[in-house]
């Protein structure tokens, strides 16, 4: 297999019908490694809604035990990913990321631009640091996949395309970015945390990495010092150059999931989908997924 080919797959599936498959191959196949940086960079934006942030910081997840909830986290999104939305283990991740965030009073918006940022932000990522950038059949069949996965959890008023995610992101942002405590003490525990996978004396590099890819707006929403232009222009090129130099590398032969990356602490045994997450007391609303049954061992993944 040649270093394109992959990528002529992609481009012979229909992106309306096919978006699944499309986004498998592009998330697990062409760009593991930048999905999951995209993703935690789009993690920083959500804090940075004021009532998205003060929430956060409300419930203690991501400043009491951020290492679970960030496993906890990627792991109930991939495995839809894996698994494909008719599966009994991604019915249960879905049940289980609805059952969480029914317990609590969070808006269409809010979840609606969650949603957006998981479309937008990886584009942003691949076209600034990927080997390549995301085709538009590759942003299309993105589009669809999360409108999907929104469906699932309920969702309303949806983009329908990767142009209206954009748009509803940048229209939300405008509107909505700025200050609150419990959004910087989130966006702090979080940085601790990306600290915490590396040596210690790389955590004020890592810090200054995280703070060298923030934006401008985000950066003044959580009265985060700019990071000096010459430190930015040194973390940008290197993400750069590692983009051309993944280009030259043969294609991957396996796909690579979420659960198989390191930053994953938390199951070195393995873990149920179905007991991922928190359980606080639901709140009204009711769960838009069937609920056919608990979760088995069957449903229990391997470690990574």
């Amino acid at each position: 297999m040649q270093r394109y080919d992959r990528l002529r797959e992609i481009l012979r599936l229909d992106p309306d019908k096919d978006f699944l498959a499309i986004y498998r191959l592009t998330a697990t196949y062409e760009f593991p490694w930048d999905m999951t940086r995209a993703l935690e960079l789009a993690l920083f934006r959500t804090y940075a809604v004021p009532s998205i942030g003060r929430l956060l910081a409300e419930t203690a997840e991501f400043t009491g035990r951020p290492q679970k909830r960030y496993d906890d986290t990627s792991l109930l999104l991939d495995a839809v990913v894996e698994h494909g939305f008719e599966s009994d283990t991604a019915r249960t991740a879905i049940r289980r990321v609805n059952q969480m965030h029914r317990a609590y009073d969070i808006t269409n918006e809010d979840m609606r631009y969650v949603l957006c940022t998981f479309v937008v932000i990886p584009a942003r990522w691949l076209d600034a640091y990927g080997w390549r950038p995301l085709t538009h059949h590759e942003r299309r069949a993105a589009a669809n996949y999360y409108a999907e996965l929104g469906r699932h959890m309920g969702i309303k008023d949806i983009p329908g395309s990767f142009e209206e995610f954009e748009e509803t992101l940048r229209t939300y942002e405008d509107a909505h970015l700025g200050w609150d405590e419990g959004g910087r003490e989130v966006a702090e525990s979080t940085l601790a945390l990306m600290a915490s996978w590396y040596p210690a004396p790389l955590a004020p590099a890592t810090r200054a990495l995280v703070l060298s890819l923030l934006d401008e707006p985000l950066l003044s929403a959580f009265r985060f010092e700019s990071p000096r232009p010459p430190v930015k222009r040194l973390f940008r090129g290197a993400l750069k150059l590692r983009g051309r130099a993944v280009r030259l590398l043969p294609p991957r032969k396996a796909p690579h999931y979420a659960r198989q990356n390191p930053e994953i602490k938390g199951y070195p045994h393995g873990y149920d989908v179905g007991e991922l997450g928190t359980f606080p007391v639901p709140g009204s609303g009711g769960c838009p997924v069937p609920h056919p049954r608990r979760p088995t061992g069957a449903e229990a993944q391997p470690p990574a």
